[in-house]
């Protein structure tokens, strides 16, 4: 299994020097993907988590990084679509696998947000029917020397998109979610399978399985399919399980983190990166930014897939 490790995008940690630093830092200390997330507005009065408080734009902030790194791969977990044309977005992916010389994973979902939608205008109903349109307008351009689509939500005029992506047939496609509707669709058109943040980790097998399911029935090879998960990490006291039974995986000692991860291998995870901005006492808007970066940095360092082949 890959490991990777979420930016620094999020509250105290997120400035300038840490995002080139934090991203140097884990590829030298063999991290294979780097991860960002979208979050546009947080209503007034929210209650929502600190995390979401203070984000960098995930494109913004990965092609920042692109400039300091040369073969970690740099992702977006996710872009919601609904916010933005499929042929804008096509042109930021390529632009950005163009600068990092093919190092682009492309995560997308749907959003949940209503506040979000009003403020971009997107469209709130049948935002499931559509990501598969999208997705589909997304491969025209890239693939096509002069592309030209016409569905039920998006349209392309006759026309060309340059540059083109690096990679061959343009950066792979990965879609979240979590109903058994969008772990279907992942089957049948992505390239692999985001978890969220909120995605029960204890029970992830049940999920590949459905989405390893639609793969076979829609004729494709389910062992091709990246299934990537968001490791939220919790270190310090292990934090209670959301069903109060036990201890939350990846919470706890390095020890144990290191143990859940090898767990979540055995279940089927392909790839798994460590996203410490969900950490408070790194992620949090209102905190010491230098006690943030050298938390942050002590785990990135006890997490790291070399530190990780010494221990074993």
């Amino acid at each position: 299994m890959q490991i990777g490790f979420g930016a620094p995008v999020s509250g105290a940690w997120a400035t300038p020097e840490n995002l080139a630093s934090f991203a140097a830092r884990a590829e030298r200390a063999g991290y294979s993907t780097l991860w960002s997330f979208q979050r546009l507005i947080v209503p007034a009065e929210s209650a929502m988590e600190p995390v979401y408080h203070s984000v960098l734009d995930p494109y913004a902030a990965l092609t920042y990084a692109a400039a300091v790194t040369h073969t970690i791969r740099l992702g977006t977990a996710v872009v919601n679509l609904p916010f933005v044309s499929p042929a804008y977005l096509a042109k930021q992916a390529a632009s950005l696998d163009v600068l990092s010389a093919g190092r682009h994973d492309l995560g997308l979902g749907i959003g949940w947000m209503p506040e979000e939608f009003i403020a971009t205008g997107g469209e709130m109903a049948r935002r499931s029917a559509r990501a598969a349109e999208y997705v589909s307008v997304l491969r025209h351009l890239w693939t096509q020397d002069v592309s030209e689509f016409s569905g039920e939500f998006y349209r392309l005029p006759r026309g060309r998109m340059a540059p083109r992506p690096v990679q061959p047939g343009g950066p792979p496609v990965l879609l979240g979610g979590m109903a058994r509707p969008a772990l279907q669709r992942i089957g049948r058109i992505a390239d692999g399978w985001l978890t969220s943040s909120r995605t029960d980790l204890s029970r992830i097998g049940d999920g590949i399985g459905v989405v390893r399911e639609s793969a076979e029935a829609a004729g494709r090879d389910p062992a091709t399919l990246r299934i990537i998960c968001r490791g939220v990490v919790r270190a310090g006291a292990p934090a209670p399980a959301p069903d109060g039974s036990g201890r939350r995986l990846l919470s706890g000692d390095v020890d144990q983190i290191r143990e859940d991860t090898a767990w979540l291998s055995e279940r089927g995870i392909t790839e798994l990166f460590y996203d410490l901005n969900w950490d408070p006492q790194v992620g949090a808007p209102d905190i010491d930014p230098v006690a943030a970066a050298a938390r942050a940095g002590e785990l990135l360092e006890a997490l790291a897939p070399a530190a990780a082949s010494a221990v074993q």
